[in-house]
């Protein structure tokens, strides 16, 4: 397989997605460390993460070999993905569909999730090359809008971002869920509870996948 596919297909197994928004650079890497330790293996570290390049490289050395993924979030424009790659991430997330991040991530073959709610943008996104899509905002658009989609585009793979909780995680995958997306949700206890709670709260997540695919 292609780098592209094989990212895609780790990414996939891998299934949960911890969206890292940390307050520092330290808080990124240590929410990234804390959501891997606690079972979710695909890091997207958000540009909303003070000098979150660095934390991709840090994660991306440290943790080689390994069946992390590092990736970065809220990328806005294809400079930002060119950077986000020069420091080691592996596949890239955007709020929205942007062609020239799509462009540069296939020169470099790596994947490109852009954000999409509506079934236009997912066309525009398929075009350019983009094998998954980010469903954005989740939350919004509901478990229901991916079997609507795979009505007319059946073979579009759709990650849903926002909106994902341990409640409702079974109705997304039941829906066709590609992968599944988990932000606040995993530092809603960090005041109080440190990155511990953020491990737990990873946890739990896992814990909640595996009961569902067991079903």
């Amino acid at each position: 397989m292609s780098v592209k596919r094989d990212t895609l297909a780790q990414l996939q197994e891998n299934y949960l997605f911890a969206v890292v928004r940390g307050a520092s650079e330290e808080a990124g890497y240590e929410i990234s460390k804390a959501a891997y330790q606690g079972g979710i293996k695909n890091i997207e570290v958000t540009f909303s993460t003070p000098g979150a390049e660095n934390v991709m490289r840090k994660l991306s050395d440290e943790f080689a070999g390994t069946d992390m993924v590092v990736g970065a979030g809220t990328v806005l424009d294809e400079v930002a993905a060119r950077i986000s790659i020069m420091n080691g991430a592996k596949f890239i997330v955007s709020p929205s569909f942007n062609e020239k991040i799509s462009r540069m991530c296939n020169l470099y073959t790596v994947p490109y999730l852009p954000g999409c709610g509506s079934v236009t943008e997912i066309q525009m996104a398929l075009e350019t090359g983009c094998e998954v899509v980010k469903l954005f905002p989740g939350g919004l658009l509901g478990p229901g809008f991916i079997n609507d989609v795979h009505g007319p585009i059946p073979w579009v793979d759709v990650m849903p971002s926002g909106g994902v909780s341990i409640e409702n995680m079974d109705k997304w995958i039941a829906n066709g869920a590609w992968s599944v997306g988990v932000g606040s949700a995993l530092t809603r206890k960090l005041k109080e509870g440190g990155y511990a709670s953020v491990a737990a709260a990873a946890k739990e997540f896992a814990d909640r996948l595996a009961e569902i695919k067991a079903q």
